[in-house]
């Protein structure tokens, strides 16, 4: 794991000294276990070093290959090596040693730019090329690792951080109209649609599934991975399903453990981190090793106002994965006297950038801090699990069903869901005709949608074209997708490449700030590729949502968490409630924001207004599930940001 920069000048002019020190000494805020630069007249790379696996440890980084005069310097760990190393023809007494940037290398000299495509892992990395005088880089399928550039003049600079390429004299701090512009009118946790942008003018980043080459004054972009339903796969019995899911996901998990310290493991109480404990654990149990889990719940002096179905302090359910499991060495983490709004200055300085996920900041940033003093170098976590591993919404399902007439099924399903959640199972029929006829929806009046909600300014909107960009991408005035078809939806999340610039920006960047790595088995390739090759039928069965992860897990989670489907936990619902003490500093903040009008030409002054009078005369923990201070909380990120331009 590695923040990695260089500076290529086009016209053979010699890179500057001040300059690569200037990129270099900016890195210096993060822990490293080594840092090494390499030059060559014109080419400059560098590398701030933090060991992970066991086959960095000492490693070079740039390394230079002399025989094949090729140079790299790289942020990755690679999870196919066996794999590679049989199609590389690797002799069998290196590969214990040979490190992932050198597989990288000798994948890129074997396959040239076609080599990101034979990589599974996470990986962002430049290789200079001294044969064919070529700067050639990759950025993994998802994007797990950021990778900035700046592209000037005869002037070429790249950086896993953003300040180090502001840091140069020729990289003027200018911000990004379109970026903003997109980041207000999004009304979900998606940053923007353009995965190339950045709030910086100056400054683009390689987006996700791509790679980058750079001859001369020519830079070109190109995607060489793209996501789309596979060919469905056709077993024989259901149970034929369950093992080859098994086996695909763990070698995912397994591939994932791979660090001379501690591994660690996000864990609610929930089906994705629960299984990945399950496959973690039992494989950890070979060589008599212990699983570090870290849980979120709120502080003693919170007071649970949510629905009786939702659960923000899961520990019950926790509890029963951990007894069940074995193995596991359990950390129940409440960060008392941490909250969002405390926290904004330094995400803001961590992020380099605004962000919208802020109920859930501190203890994001808690649990890095927590792995890191217990050792961790690898924490696992399940993010994409709702679109992989744990997919199969049953109404959805079930609303198929109406739709192709399929009655039997249909009556037979919803007999077994009803007795699962609870309630009667014909009270659910006029709520699956409208999602499988959606005309009889559209032949209601739709309520009008609340524009007040929306943080752009209206002027500002008009002036950048905001929503004509957006609709390209299905993205409606509303600010979120106009499909409401959850396949459609999920075919276009994987289509596209943007959906996880911001959570993955967080997690670099953490990791950076507390030298070790997040790492996700429900976003393994090859994990995602075998989700969308499982036909529907095998993700709802039999009463059961998110049927294949269920059945996948018997005998690696207990029952009442395998088989739940009555109560969801709810993380961050405690958000509001650790701001009460800070809450007049926080209506201070906002009366400051509301009145500057430097900066209302870009956010919704009245919506800011609006919202202030519903909240500026008291709280209480209950605006967790009102708009108004999510409203308030935001426009207030984007300001402070804003601000840090004067």
């Amino acid at each position: 794991m590695s923040a990695i920069a260089g500076i290529y000048h086009t016209n053979n002019e010699p890179v500057h000294i001040e300059h690569s020190n200037a990129i270099m000494k900016n890195l210096e805020q993060y822990p490293a276990d080594d840092i090494q630069t390499w030059y060559k007249k014109n080419i400059f790379l560098g590398c701030h070093a933090q060991w992970v696996t066991p086959e960095s440890v000492g490693e070079l980084l740039p390394y230079y290959d002399k025989d094949r005069k090729l140079s790299i310097t790289a942020d990755a760990i690679i999870d196919n090596r066996d794999e590679l190393f049989e199609k590389l023809q690797v002799d069998y007494y290196k590969r214990r040693s040979i490190s992932d940037s050198e597989l990288i290398l000798l994948a890129y000299h074997k396959w040239k730019e076609e080599s990101p495509k034979y990589l599974v892992g996470d990986f962002a990395f430049l290789i200079w090329d001294d044969v064919n005088q070529k700067l050639f880089g990759a950025r993994d399928f998802s994007g797990s690792r950021t990778l900035y550039y700046y592209r000037g003049k005869q002037r070429f600079a790249f950086c896993t951080t953003i300040q180090p390429l502001l840091s140069l004299p020729y990289v003027e701090k200018q911000l990004n109209e379109q970026w903003l512009a997109q980041y207000l009118a999004i009304t979900g946790m998606i940053d923007v649609v353009d995965a190339s942008a950045t709030p910086y003018n100056n400054i683009k980043q390689i987006p996700p599934s791509h790679s980058i080459s750079i001859v001369g004054e020519k830079v070109a972009l190109n995607r060489y991975c793209t996501l789309s339903s596979e060919k469905k796969l056709k077993f024989k019995s259901d149970e034929e399903y369950v093992e080859a899911f098994q086996e695909v996901f763990q070698e995912a998990v397994s591939s994932r453990l791979r660090t001379y310290r501690h591994v660690g493991a996000q864990l609610s109480g929930g089906l994705d981190s629960g299984s990945i404990v399950g496959f973690a654990s039992k494989e950890l149990s070979l060589s008599n090793k212990t699983l570090h889990t870290f849980s979120y719940i709120p502080p003693s002096d919170f007071i649970d106002f949510t629905p009786r179905h939702l659960m923000p302090d899961e520990r019950p359910l926790i509890k029963s994965t951990v007894n069940y499991v074995g193995g596991i060495n359990d950390h129940y983490l409440d960060f008392d006297g941490r909250d969002s709004y405390s926290e904004i200055e330094g995400f803001l300085e961590m992020m380099e950038m605004p962000y919208k996920f802020f109920e859930n900041s501190f203890w994001l940033k808690g649990m890095f801090e927590k792995a890191n003093n217990e050792g961790v170098g690898i924490l696992l976590n399940g993010g994409r699990g709702n679109l992989s591993i744990s997919w199969g919404s049953a109404l959805d399902f079930y609303a198929l069903l109406l739709k192709r007439l399929k009655w039997v099924r249909l009556y037979q399903e919803l007999d077994q869901y009803s007795k699962n959640v609870g309630g009667a199972r014909l009270r659910r029929l006029p709520s699956l005709a409208k999602k499988a006829f959606p005309t009889i929806k559209r032949a209601v009046p739709a309520i009008t949608s609340n524009t007040n909600s929306m943080l752009i300014n209206v002027e500002f909107a008009r002036k950048t074209n905001v929503y004509t960009e957006l609709s390209k991408f299905g993205i409606d005035e509303s600010g979120w997708f106009s499909s409401t078809n959850i396949y459609e939806q999920r075919i276009r999340h994987f289509a596209d490449v943007f959906h996880w610039n911001a959570s993955n920006t967080l997690s670099t960047k953490l990791s950076l700030r507390h030298g070790l790595w997040k790492r996700d088995p429900t976003n393994d390739i090859r994990v995602i590729r075998f989700c969308l090759s499982v036909p529907e039928s095998q993700y709802v069965q039999k009463g059961l949502d998110r049927a294949l992860i269920r059945r996948s897990t018997k005998g690696l989670l207990p029952d009442n968490v395998r088989l739940n489907q009555r109560i969801h936990g709810v993380q961050g619902a405690d958000w509001v409630h650790r701001m009460i003490p800070h809450w007049d500093t926080f209506i201070e903040d906002v009366q400051q924001m509301a009145n500057d009008k430097d900066y209302l030409i870009y956010l919704n002054g009245q919506a800011i207004k609006d919202a202030f009078i519903k909240v500026k005369d008291g709280v209480s923990p209950s605006y967790v599930v009102e708009s108004n201070s999510k409203v308030l909380m935001r426009s207030l990120i984007v300001y402070k940001f804003l601000k840090r331009f004067d």
